[in-house]
This record gives C-alpha cells, structure tokens and sequence, in this order.
C-alpha cells in the first residue's frame, strides 16, 4: 500500500514584509497542518511558489520543512523549472535531504514528448532511490499517452493530476494496471473543487492550496468516501467550494495567504506574477467566507 494517501495541502510559502522566506511562520505552519492529521506535504508546488523562488530558496523550505515534519508524515518536493539543470539540481537535494519523493510540472513549451521524457529520465537519475510523480496541469492534451510514454522510467510512480476531465483521470489511475515499476502506483487529484468525485474515481489522495486553512474537511471527504456516506462528502465538498469561490473574487493566492492571517499565520504576500491582497478588502473577504462556514470547515 502506498503511503501516498488522504489529504495533502500544497504547503504555502510563507515572506517576510521585506520578500524572505519566513522560517519561523514556516515551521509553525508544518506543525499546524500536522495536528490536523493530514496525510502528507507538498512542497514549493504552485500554491508554494517554487517556480518564483531561486534554488536557494527551494533549498531552504525543503530542508526546513523536512527537519520540522521528522518523518511524521511523508513530504513530496515539487522539483519542476523551466531549467531542466535547475531541476535536476533540486531533485538531487530532495533525495539527499530526505524527501520521500520528488515531482514535476511538465515545464511550459516543453512540447515534445521526447523532450518530456528525457526531462523526467533527468529527474530520475538525479534521484533514483526516490518515487518520481509527473503534475499535469495543462501541457500536452493526451495526459494518457504520455503518462503512458514516461512509465518506461525507472522511477515513475504515478501524477498529481490537476483537471477536471474525470475520464481522463480515471484512465490515468488504471494505468497502475500496466504498472510494473518499484513503487504503489498513485494518482493524486489536484482540483481541490473536485477532490470528492476524484475519489470515487479511484484517487490515491489529494494535493491542493486550500487543504492549508480547511485540511480536517478535506480529511473527512476522505472519510466519508470510505465509509460510503455520499451525502456527507458531498456536503463536505460543496461547502470547500464555496468558500473557494469567495477567494477566487479576491485573487485566489494573495486570499489564500490572507486567509491564514485568523489561523495564526503571517504568510506575507505573494510574489509576482500574482498581485498583492488588498488589505482593504481584508474585512469583506472574512465576512463572505464566515458566512459560507469558513469557521466550522477550519475547526475540524
């Protein structure tokens, strides 16, 4: 069995006011999230800003939340950049520095599937001894094809799909039919919108940016699912949306750290090419997610 499973936030990044890694509020966030029984860390993804931080910084948060995690829960380091070197550099950190896996995005105008594929063979040798997962989120339109294409490498372990099309994320998850590699074939979901129907699609888990300040309803999606109470995953699931909703007409990443500001964290702003939060807005922005149940859905 994988121990790849359950509700993983796509950890945030938290800045200084003056554009540094916040250390402190880093590891503080790691032992909230913990707390909250999740099943696992990603980190410097999307919602972590990896691709807007320098591999020194990447460094930095991976080694920081790999030391303050100590194995209690397994931590996946989000390698991708658009220098295939860079990447390669950072996968062969995450192995040294104890990651339990590595993954990447298919670098934007990497068009060619040989080119994908020699990226992640890249990837791979750079750190063999760990799972390697592709994140699809856009790129080529035949996501099964090319997973299909990239499963001859050594270490290839499955994806975090990030989509909507549930066929194609359910063919995706049957291909760990055809798997014949080292490790438990996972397919994580990547819409947080969508985290409930992905599982009854045969998902290993999810991975999203709002799993950091509502994790426990995420965990008990998960829950539900398993104990087949589809009224109340469904319920779970319209009531995260909800409150996604709301962030996303106040620009989603800058909302999103705003929103950790009640739970106790200073996340900062987010860097380029998203836009700062309006702390002027701070006070709307609270009052229309309290009223779709944010303080219930962060108390679990």
């Amino acid at each position: 069995m994988s121990r790849f499973q359950g509700a993983w936030p796509a950890l945030l990044t938290p800045f200084t006011t003056d554009n540094q890694v916040n250390v402190p509020v880093l590891r503080g966030l790691v032992d909230y999230l913990i707390g909250k029984r999740i099943g696992g860390l990603y980190v410097c993804g999307s919602t972590g800003e990896g691709i807007y931080m320098s591999v020194d910084e990447r460094k930095l948060v991976t080694e920081t939340v790999i030391d303050r995690t100590a194995g209690r829960v397994p931590v996946i380091v989000h390698v991708g950049t658009m220098v295939a070197r860079d990447a390669v550099t950072l996968a062969g950190h995450a192995q040294a520095a104890g990651a339990d896996a590595v993954a990447s995005i298919i670098p934007p105008q990497f068009a060619h599937v040989q080119s994908i594929y020699d990226y992640y063979c890249a990837l791979s040798q750079a750190a063999p001894d760990l799972p390697l997962l592709s994140y699809i989120f856009g790129g080529p339109t035949d996501a099964v094809a090319l997973m299909r294409q990239l499963m001859p490498i050594p270490t290839i372990a499955g994806s975090k799909y990030t989509g909507p099309n549930m066929h194609e994320f359910r063919r995706i998850v049957e291909l760990g039919k055809e798997y014949h590699g080292p490790y438990a074939w996972t397919v994580f979901s990547g819409m947080d919108e969508e985290c409930y129907f992905a599982s009854l699609f045969g998902s290993s888990g999810n991975i999203g940016s709002t799993l950091n300040y509502i994790p426990g309803a995420y965990r008990e999606i998960h829950a539900a699912r398993a104990f087949g109470d589809v009224a109340r995953g469904t319920e779970l699931q319209l009531r995260a949306n909800a409150i996604t909703q709301v962030l996303f007409s106040f620009g989603f990443l800058g909302a999103v750290k705003e929103i950790m500001r009640p739970l106790g964290f200073d996340c900062g702003q987010p860097r380029l090419p998203a836009r700062p939060f309006d702390a002027a807005r701070r006070a709307d922005m609270m009052a229309q997610v309290n009223e779709v149940g944010f303080a219930e859905l962060s108390a679990l």
